[in-house]
C-alpha cells in the first residue's frame, strides 16, 4: 500500500492526568467503511494486526487536517 493511500489520524491519550499523543497512518479505503474512526480502530483486522490502541485511555481520534 502506498502512502497516498493511506491517511494521517491522530491519537490523543489521557493517562494519569496527563495527555500525549501520536500519529498513525491508516489505510483510507478502510477508513471509508466506518462512520466513526474508534470503530475501525477497535473492529478492523487490518488495523487491530498493525495499531495496539489502548481504548481505555483514548481520548480522541480524528484526521489530521479536518478538525
Amino acid at each position: 500500500m502506498t502512502d497516498a493511500q493511506r491517511v494521517p489520524v491522530r491519537l490523543v491519550f489521557a493517562d494519569r492526568g496527563a495527555f500525549h499523543e501520536t500519529t498513525v497512518r491508516l489505510p483510507a479505503e478502510v477508513l471509508a467503511r466506518y462512520e466513526r474512526i474508534i470503530d475501525a480502530l477497535r473492529e478492523d483486522a487490518q488495523v487491530t494486526a498493525a495499531v495496539y490502541v489502548d481504548a481505555r485511555r483514548l481520548v480522541a481520534a480524528f484526521v489530521e487536517g479536518e478538525s
